[in-house]
């Protein structure tokens, strides 16, 4: 049994070092991340899940980005599960935690860049139109819509969100 809970300051260290273990050292190096920085996650949608004696089995943190600059997108990620957990279906509950927190929060559309085959058994599709910041390959620039048609229409270059996005 996993206790899945919203990420408190006090996970901070522990997340990144799981997101050290999990990824390449040059992660910080990847276009998402730049589109993070200087900018607050979302908190709501920075999850934990820790098993009955409080190890971190995974997490998964989710930042604001616009989109063809006008429209306020949640990108979800990065989520990682600790190598030891892999497997156990970890990822799938942090991914559901918070695409159903999205939609009670009134999100209308989450992206990510990732696998395609991996993503699809959560709704995901490739987005036609959408860019992400170059070296991205456009394959893996993968969204889904959380309200009926809230992707329609929406192209454009994903850059970093500054407040100044439509809340659409």
């Amino acid at each position: 049994m996993l206790n899945l809970a919203e990420e408190q300051a006090e996970d901070w260290w522990e997340v990144e070092a799981l997101y050290d273990l999990c990824f390449a050292p040059g992660r910080m190096a990847l276009s998402s991340y730049r589109l993070r920085e200087g900018v607050a996650p979302i908190p709501q949608l920075c999850v934990t899940a820790r098993d009955a004696d409080g190890i971190l089995a995974g997490a998964v943190r989710n930042w604001p980005v616009c989109v063809g600059g006008q429209h306020v997108t949640v990108l979800l990620g990065p989520i990682a599960v600790h190598p030891t957990r892999q497997g156990e279906g970890v990822g799938g509950l942090l991914m559901q935690r918070c695409l159903n927190r999205a939609t009670e929060l009134g999100w209308q559309r989450v992206m990510l860049v990732g696998d395609a085959p991996y993503y699809a058994r959560f709704g995901f599709r490739k987005l036609q139109g959408v860019e992400m910041p170059p070296p991205t390959n456009p394959d893996r620039v993968l969204g889904q819509a959380l309200v009926d048609g809230a992707w329609n229409g929406i192209s454009g270059m994903v850059s970093r969100y500054d407040g100044d996005c439509i809340p659409t």
